[in-house]
């Protein structure tokens, strides 16, 4: 989708006039001399456009643009997010850029265009395209983070506002004008960082998931968190068109209703439509229709640890099964070589189930080990995921056993290596 601008440029040349035709002459003269006037006419508009409320169209010559615009067509240099904005310099990056910006704004080519120039002048007047180089240190470094992928290849930037609980470090982070600006310098260059990430192609990623994280978060009757908030929302809405797939709130509190209202005047229609709310209880369940359970921390219901060394690669895969109410799943985990060492993980969303573990030998002749005796799970809590091991000193094969005694169906989901 790239726009061409072509500058036709008038050549003089010069031109032997028969004499048998002088009054043909005079007409086309007479036409010049028209047209000049003409043109000083028009030269005298701009200085009365001002003043009346009729709309005129801005002109797509050369000759008419002024000094700056000038400039700023002819600088090649002229990028976003380091994609060149000029066709003859950018390809299918530009293209996805321009698109967002015009989906920002339905599709409305002036509006965009101006969002454009809006976003070039807040990137200069705050210096954005130097912002990674800047050191922030690391106390805000648990409040915003990026961390794994969505199912759809969205890096996920987490926002934990629980940490601003915490007096010394809120009044350290928005107690000023001057702390709060920084805050927000510091909230720009994660969303730089977010976008190194992206793929800016057409059928690349080109967008994060966001998990806005409002357990224990400080309410918005405090005067310093309303300043920021609409702060941070009106700059990243207007300055970093469609790079959020979706924005995701968990641990909503009650009070979230009344944040919404707030901010509601603030947010555009599109922005609003990406916005998924979960409760407590259904924080897990919200996640894994959107992030792979094995991308989804331990404190959220899911398998992710930091450091982790058991599961990674192809070994961190889960796989999920449905447990009807009132029926049993079982797993099983080959142990054909002796020696072997089997390790697994298992999560029942909701729990309430009855679990127990069991070594059972390929020899018929051979006694069946009880790894873990029948007990029934209420909850894990932040915890994680049962995780258990068995060395097999005979062929066979490990067998989970879970049991749904609730009446409702629950989702199991589990995974196993062995070495």
């Amino acid at each position: 989708m790239a726009v061409e601008v072509k500058v036709e440029e008038t050549q003089a040349a010069e031109v032997v006039i028969p004499q048998e035709e002088p009054k043909k002459v005079a007409k086309e003269n007479e036409k010049v001399v028209h047209s000049e006037e003409a043109v000083k006419v028009d030269d005298s508009v701009p200085k009365t456009v001002g003043k009346s409320s009729s709309y005129r169209e801005e002109s797509n010559f050369l000759s008419d643009l002024k000094e700056f615009e000038k400039k700023a067509l002819i600088n090649k240099d002229i990028s976003l997010w380091g994609v060149p904005l000029l066709p003859s310099k950018g390809g299918e990056a530009t293209d996805v850029v321009l698109l967002k910006l015009l989906r920002a704004r339905e599709f409305k080519v002036n509006d965009a265009l101006q969002m454009l120039e809006n976003i070039l002048q807040w990137r200069k007047e705050n210096n954005i395209d130097s912002i990674l180089e800047e050191d922030f240190g690391v106390d805000l470094a648990s409040a915003s983070y990026m961390n794994g992928t969505d199912k759809e290849g969205h890096p996920i930037c987490y926002n934990i506002c629980g940490v601003f609980e915490n007096e010394e470090l809120y009044k350290e982070t928005f107690g000023t004008e001057e702390k709060r600006g920084k805050f927000l310098r510091w909230r720009f260059q994660l969303m730089e960082k977010g976008i190194q990430k992206l793929d800016l192609k057409p059928g690349g990623v080109t967008s994060l998931l966001q998990i806005n994280d409002l357990k224990n978060s400080p309410a918005p009757s405090r005067k310093e968190i309303r300043i920021v908030l609409k702060q941070i929302v009106a700059a990243l809405q207007d300055n970093y068109p469609e790079f959020v797939a979706r924005n995701i709130f968990i641990n909503v509190p009650f009070w979230f209703y009344a944040l919404n209202a707030l901010l509601s005047p603030f947010l555009t229609q599109r922005s609003k439509s990406k916005f998924v709310v979960a409760r407590p209880a259904k924080v897990t369940e919200t996640l894994l229709k959107y992030i792979p359970a094995e991308e989804v921390p331990i404190q959220y219901g899911g398998f992710k640890k930091e450091n982790d060394y058991e599961f990674c690669g192809q070994d961190a895969v889960v796989s999920e099964v449905l447990v009807k109410a009132g029926s049993t799943a079982t797993i099983e985990i080959p142990a054909d070589e002796v020696g072997c060492t089997s390790t697994w993980e298992l999560i029942v969303l909701g729990w309430e189930v009855n679990y127990k573990a069991e070594f059972v030998p390929t020899d018929e002749g051979s006694y069946t080990v009880i790894v873990q005796k029948s007990k029934k799970i209420v909850a894990q809590s932040q915890e994680g995921p049962l995780r258990n091991n068995f060395r097999n000193n005979e062929p066979g094969k490990l067998v989970l056993t879970v049991e749904n005694t609730s009446s409702k169906k629950k989702r199991l989901l589990y995974r196993y290596k062995t070495k």
